[in-house]
């Protein structure tokens, strides 16, 4: 008797739930969002349990903090190679300062005979017709008109004009200059000359006719003119012209100096 009023109570109550399920689904339109809420809630928590079940198992946890360490990481490095960047250049500065001392230094002992005033090239004008440069030395540092400038190499040119702090030269390759020179192996005068053509070759006249000139021949300042000191270097004998008048003769002198890179020099002023 017992068993059966038990079936029958179970019977009611999955009647009335079968009933509660038949008015929710007949409303389902209306109570749509309302189950996907309750849904969602009892689902999601145990739906992220179980993934994070699952990424403890297959060793999975550890992806999202290797992410993270690896931006940390990532940042620190480009802080690292920030540093690193800025030390370079520095590095560069001192090597390149380092480098203009040893070429002050350089100039020093080859024209030890000589007091000199070093100084930086800071502008250049290397057109067809004027060939001058402009230096960092000016009245302040001693510098005056007609001082001659010399480079590593040899001879740069003289002191046009001067300012304060600066001083204009005017190079041997300007078309207006002229050099009394000498070839150092028969020791025949020439009168060297800038040219219209090149920024990197005189023109050597005034060939005396009994002169035997040689190719690679040393060309240096002979002292006569009032300005050059004797005994600078010049450039060299590149080649030489043969007209049929030997008056006309003259020698192509490949200067010494570079100047389209030409950045330190020396001014002599004694």
């Amino acid at each position: 008797m017992l068993k059966k009023n038990k079936v029958g109570i179970l019977g009611i109550i999955i009647t009335i739930i079968i009933l509660i399920f038949i008015v929710i689904f007949s409303n389902v339109e209306n109570n749509t969002s309302f189950f996907e809420n309750v849904a969602n809630k009892l689902v999601m928590p145990i739906q992220n349990g179980l993934t994070y079940l699952k990424n403890k198992i297959n060793g999975n946890d550890s992806f999202f903090t290797d992410i993270k360490n690896l931006k940390e990481e990532n940042e620190n490095l480009k802080a690292k190679n920030s540093q690193l960047e800025q030390s370079l250049r520095e590095l560069e500065n001192i090597k390149t300062e380092n480098e203009t001392l040893k070429e002050y230094l350089a100039l020093n002992q080859k024209y030890g005979e000589y007091k000199t005033i070093p100084a930086y090239v800071i502008n250049k004008d290397i057109s067809n017709y004027s060939k001058t440069i402009v230096i960092n030395v000016g009245t302040k540092d001693g510098i005056r008109e007609k001082m001659t400038v010399i480079a590593d190499k040899g001879l740069v040119g003289y002191i046009v004009s001067v300012t304060d702090s600066t001083a204009k030269v005017q190079t041997i390759i300007d078309t207006s200059s002229a050099i009394s020179c000498i070839m150092s192996t028969n020791k025949d005068s020439i009168v060297c000359k800038g040219t219209l053509e090149n920024t990197a070759e005189l023109r050597g006249m005034y060939i005396p006719t009994d002169a035997n000139v040689i190719q690679g021949d040393s060309i240096e300042t002979s002292g006569i003119g009032g300005i050059y000191p004797k005994g600078i270097h010049v450039g060299s004998v590149k080649n030489i012209s043969s007209p049929k008048n030997i008056t006309d003769r003259y020698a192509v002198i490949e200067t010494a100096v570079d100047f389209d890179k030409l950045d330190t020099v020396l001014v002599i002023n004694n």
